[in-house]
C-alpha cells in the first residue's frame, strides 16, 4: 500500500488542478458552503497516526488552494479549504466528516484520503447529497454511479490494474503459478478479482484462511 500512496502524492497535483473546473460556475444560491465571497469545502487526512507521512498530500493541496486565493480566487470567490485530521482511522473519519458537513457547512468533500475511510462515509454523504469528489482509491465501487451518484473516484481501478499484470504473466510465463497476498478489504478483493479476470484460476480450499491472517509489528527495543 505504501507504493500506492506514494503514487497518490506524485499525482495529487493533477487532482487539485481539477477543482477550479468543478466550482467555476458555482452560485451562492445553489449549495451550502457557497457565498458571494467564498467556496467552503474540506477533506480528511492522516495528519497524525501510523500513516501520517501521507499527510503531505493534504499540505500540498492546501498550498495549491492558497496560491489560487493569492491570484484572486475563482470568479471573485476565495477557497476556504478545511482539512481535518482523522489519524487514518475510519471511525475518526466519520466524526470529522460529520463535523465538516453539519458544523462547518462545506459544499463538498474533496480528495479525502483512504479506501476504508471513504467506505465509512460514502453512505452518509450520499444520503446528505454532499458531493464526495476524487476518492484517492482504485476500489471498483467508486465507479458505480447508479449506486453512488454523489461519489466519484480518481485513481485507476485496482481490478483493471491487476488484470493487466495477470495477462502479462499469462503471455510471458504461461506455465507459471501466481500467489496472491492481499488485504482483506475492498481494494484487496478487487485485486484478486482482477487476477481472475486476466488469468482464470481455481481457488485453493485454504485461500480464506490465508487471506485473514494478521501481521503485527512491535517497535524495536
Amino acid at each position: 500500500m505504501r507504493s500506492l500512496y506514494r503514487r497518490g502524492v506524485l499525482l495529487g497535483g493533477t487532482a487539485t488542478a481539477l477543482a477550479p473546473a468543478i466550482v467555476r460556475h458555482a452560485r451562492a444560491d445553489q449549495a451550502p458552503g457557497v457565498t458571494d465571497a467564498e467556496i467552503k469545502f474540506g477533506n480528511t487526512m492522516p495528519y497524525s497516526g501510523p500513516i501520517s507521512a501521507n499527510a503531505t498530500i493534504g499540505r500540498v493541496e492546501a498550498a495549491y488552494f492558497r496560491m489560487i486565493n493569492e491570484q484572486g480566487g475563482i470568479n471573485g470567490r476565495k477557497l476556504n479549504f478545511i482539512s481535518c485530521d482523522d489519524a487514518g482511522s475510519p471511525p475518526k473519519t466519520v466524526e470529522q466528516t460529520r463535523r465538516l458537513v453539519e458544523e462547518d457547512g462545506v459544499a463538498f468533500l474533496f480528495h479525502p484520503l483512504g479506501s476504508s475511510n471513504a467506505a465509512a462515509t460514502y453512505k452518509y454523504l450520499n444520503g446528505k447529497k454532499i458531493p464526495h469528489l476524487f476518492i484517492p482509491s482504485g476500489a471498483d465501487k467508486w465507479g458505480v454511479a447508479a449506486q453512488l451518484p454523489w461519489t466519484i473516484g480518481w485513481m485507476p481501478s485496482f481490478r483493471v490494474e491487476a488484470g493487466i499484470y495477470a495477462r502479462h504473466v499469462k503471455s510471458t510465463k504461461p506455465a507459471g503459478k501466481i500467489g496472491i497476498l492481499y488485504q482483506n478489504d475492498d481494494p484487496g478483493k478487487d485485486y484478486v478479482a482482477g487476477v481472475r479476470d486476466g488469468r482464470p484460476i481455481r481457488p485453493r480450499t485454504d485461500s480464506s484462511s490465508r487471506a485473514t491472517a494478521t501481521v503485527s509489528e512491535s517497535p524495536a527495543a
